[in-house]
């Protein structure tokens, strides 16, 4: 019997993974997609070999690109960008890591404190959390990001639109900043040349500024895998955990088990309890097609907040409260593009490096993606098509012109040179709503059971959601138009699947939350949630990955208390970074 069994190795799952190795626990964790062993070899920078969501090596699916994508059911419009694999969807995020707005958090008395959604805040303080972001930041290691011409561009406008700088890390007023992001300072050659080979480690460390960020992060070439320049899990804390046997006294290395699809979980119902007891999983051989079962003290689901729910429902487990799938949150994502008459550095060096932060309404950020990927975010779109027609929805504001999906000539033109373009994603601190869901599809079956049915229709979100989506999307125009832009596009996305949070949320009631302050399941004991689904709202709309790994590492300490009699360490030891000497030697020594 293992101590504990991890369901997925995205954002959340290595982080408990590697918490409890360094503690000498047994810890086996499942992943579906592909471990990524030589990504200098298997990746390169083009966009269709990388991020096709049929073949590319970043997509949701089985490792083997002969074999089709995994399938989802989307009721409305809309598109999944999730990974799947070693890493998740951190493979392609963009590192960004601020910490969640204080004001989502339970006990919060700020002046805005009335501007969020406070039937769905965290069962704790800020200042309880603060510790975990600190232990997390510190182990990534998260840092200011490198500066560059389409920064300091969004800085001066944000500044001429009336916004004030934020210093610190705690969002208490609206301003711009840079990002706090998991990737690693330019060194050497970095930074300075685009010449490839003069790239290589140790002439060159931490990032390169070459702006492929969404194709994965091989870089610096020759670097051990915990010296790449973006700390997505697979370059900082699954190597940690696949080596914590060498750098920690009485650590134990994890098993990492890839291309193994957990199909259900394990349970029974102990004498004279209610509650069920999670006792281990059954999990499905991608490539055999081979069906094990793994018992274990602990199970921990990090599968992320589709497959979360998917895996619930087919495993039978209780749903008392209803609220297993529901609440789904996704920052309502929108897209404002300005086009302007003269270079601004719209595509060169780090994808996503400024943003404005506005308390009760959410965030803003500049970003900037290769060709192929602004020009399908300038096509995707719930109102119409720019001057040919619209759906009743989005309309006209301080963007020019009707929003919706640019085409045709116009699309060409807007696309000829796209460092003449800047654009920024609306992050919206958007609702927990009952109605917005995951649940298990009633027509479509793969080799592991139904498929999940994902409900999230952005014409029935609540006024104060819509509200906080036209008035960043507002505010991001008026930043364009004070940098100088000659255009100003708003697409008024459809529904992007990427910043997907709460569909099994924690919470201080049983009437409305999966889990209980520390992330435990209220109906299945043994059963914890370390992902993006386990958050209970939208975090006032800053990017989740940090607030995710900084719960899972709450969640890992309470584990251990808990079920294996351990000490609580946050508050009494000093994070091992995951670049640091100790690490490094160990990851070259297993070859990782």
């Amino acid at each position: 019997m293992r101590d504990v069994i991890i369901i997925g190795a995205g954002g959340g799952g290595p982080v408990v993974a590697k918490e409890l190795a360094e503690r000498g626990l047994d810890v086996l964790v499942l992943e579906a997609g592909a471990r990524h062993a030589r990504p200098e070899q298997q990746w390169s920078a083009l966009e269709n070999h990388m991020n096709s969501s049929l073949t590319g090596k970043l997509r949701f699916g089985p490792s083997d690109p002969a074999k089709p994508a995994w399938f989802r059911e989307l009721v409305t419009p809309g598109s999944f960008s999730q990974v799947s694999g070693v890493g998740g969807t951190t493979l392609h995020y963009y590192g960004n890591s601020p910490r969640a707005m204080p004001g989502v958090f339970a006990g919060y008395r700020g002046r805005d404190h009335g501007m969020y959604d406070s039937r769905h805040k965290f069962p704790f303080s800020y200042g309880e959390m603060r510790r975990y972001y600190e232990w997390t930041e510190a182990t990534l290691p998260v840092q200011t990001a490198a500066m560059g011409t389409k920064e300091q561009a969004f800085f001066q406008a944000a500044e001429a639109a009336g916004l004030s700088p934020i210093t610190g890390k705690d969002i208490t007023h609206a301003g711009f900043r840079p990002q706090e992001n998991a990737i690693l300072q330019p060194g050497g050659n970095a930074g300075r040349t685009s010449d490839p080979s003069q790239l290589n480690y140790p002439d060159a460390s931490g990032c390169t500024l070459c702006g492929h960020c969404f194709q994965g992060c091989m870089l610096p070439k020759g670097a051990p895998r915990n010296l790449k320049a973006r700390r997505s899990t697979d370059n900082s804390y699954m190597p940690m955990a696949l080596t914590a046997d060498l750098w920690k006294p009485g650590g134990k290395a994890i098993t990492l088990i890839s291309d193994a699809y957990v199909t259900r979980i394990l349970s029974d119902r102990q004498w004279g309890r209610r509650l069920q007891k999670a006792t281990g999983v059954e999990w499905r051989d991608v490539n055999t097609g081979e069906i094990h079962s793994e018992d274990a003290r602990v199970v921990v689901m990090a599968g992320g907040c589709i497959e979360n729910p998917r895996l619930w429902m087919n495993s039978d487990l209780p749903d008392p409260n209803g609220w297993v799938g529901r609440g789904l949150t996704d920052h309502a994502l929108d897209w404002v593009t300005g086009i302007f008459d003269h270079d601004v550095g719209g595509a060169r060096g780090t994808s996503c490096s400024s943003r404005a932060d506005f308390p009760g309404y959410g965030a803003i950020q500049n970003t900037a993606n290769t060709p192929g990927v602004q020009a399908n975010n300038l096509t995707n779109s719930d109102s119409g098509i720019r001057g040919a027609y619209t759906n009743g929805i989005g309309g006209q504001g301080a963007w020019d012109g009707d929003s919706g999906r640019v085409y045709g000539t116009e699309l060409k033109e807007v696309m000829s040179d796209i460092n003449r373009q800047m654009s920024i994603l609306v992050l919206t601190d958007d609702d927990v709503e009952y109605q917005n869901k995951v649940d298990v599809s009633r027509v479509f079956r793969d080799d592991h059971g139904p498929v999940a049915r994902v409900d999230i229709n952005k014409r029935r979100r609540s006024r104060r959601t819509q509200r906080n989506r036209d008035y960043l999307a507002t505010r991001a125009a008026e930043i364009l138009r004070a940098a100088g832009a000659r255009k100003i596009i708003r697409s008024d996305w459809a529904p992007v699947l990427l910043h997907l949070q709460s569909s099994m949320r924690m919470g201080d009631s049983a009437r409305n939350s999966v889990l209980d302050e520390n992330c435990e399941a209220r109906a299945v004991q043994g059963l914890f949630i370390a992902d993006n689904s386990a958050l209970p709202n939208s975090l006032g709309g800053p990017n989740p990955t940090l607030s995710t790994q900084a719960l899972a590492t709450r969640t890992a300490e309470k584990i251990f208390q808990q079920y294996f009699g351990g000490d609580a360490w946050v508050d009494r030891e000093s994070p091992i970074c995951s670049i640091d000497d100790v690490v490094t030697q160990a990851v070259i020594n297993r070859g990782i």
